[in-house]
């Protein structure tokens, strides 16, 4: 399997596990501080990111493939705004902060990566 192929997948695992926690921390969030707004938009960014990312499995075109993986990038670093903002306004512990921050930096930071490779190409 190529290096390239290697990272997508890797970039679906982590994308996917994020969503769950996305999910899981909606469900916390909701729960114990009847906390709506910033829960959905947590959650709409947080989910949006795999999905792009299996949606670009399928594009048509290399500049397809591009603008999802870019729009994921978009919605990862918007959700790393979102984990910034429940910490500093105490919805989510430090604990809690610096897992979810550790993994969305990860994303970030494969997509980035995958997407200056497929630029120099």
């Amino acid at each position: 399997m190529e290096e390239k192929n290697q990272k997508e997948n890797v970039l679906y695992a982590k994308s996917y596990a994020f969503a769950v926690r996305s999910v899981n921390l909606t469900r916390y969030l909701t729960n114990e501080h009847k906390e709506f707004v910033l829960s959905k938009q947590i959650l709409r960014s947080g989910t949006a990111i795999g999905a792009l990312i299996s949606a670009s499995e399928f594009a048509q075109f290399k500049a397809d493939f591009m603008n999802k993986l870019m729009i994921a990038l978009k919605e990862a670093n918007e959700t790393k705004y979102w984990i910034q903002l429940l910490y500093d306004t105490q919805y989510i512990s430090e604990t809690m902060y610096q897992s979810l921050y550790t993994d969305i930096k990860e994303i970030v930071s494969l997509l980035v990566a995958i997407t200056k490779t497929i630029k120099h190409q």
